[in-house]
């Protein structure tokens, strides 16, 4: 495990995000029992963020950076960012720490748990 393979999910997560194809994209990625705990206060279990997503509109551009990878054993990491996220042109950017778990599953990696943490304005 690598940060870079885990960086690599994440980018390809948000251009899916981008381009609208999210809920396909988590839909594959995420475990059974994977959650994502969201910056508005909710818990959303695999199926509710597949269905958010075939609902929601789509980022314009994003931005990751001050990257840094928690192990967690050999099977589990934690990959931590500070994200960007830009929907339209006079909306101000959606800035948090975000935090992907990730276990190794079969050849590759799936996302366990995803949390936000909103960074006030």
């Amino acid at each position: 495990m690598t940060i870079s393979d885990l960086l690599e999910l994440e980018h390809r997560g948000w251009r899916s995000l981008c381009d609208g194809s999210g809920a396909d994209f988590y839909g594959q990625l995420m475990t059974e029992d994977g959650v994502m705990v969201l910056a508005h206060g909710q818990v959303f279990d695999r199926q509710d963020v597949i269905d958010s997503l075939n609902e929601a509109p789509p980022w314009r551009t994003y931005e990751i950076d001050q990257e840094r990878l928690v192990s967690l054993g050999d099977d589990a990491a934690a990959l931590v960012y500070r994200g960007q996220a830009y929907r339209e042109e006079a909306e101000p950017a959606f800035v948090a720490f975000m935090t992907s778990v990730y276990v190794r599953q079969g050849a590759g990696w799936a996302l366990a748990s995803y949390q936000q943490t909103p960074i006030p304005g």
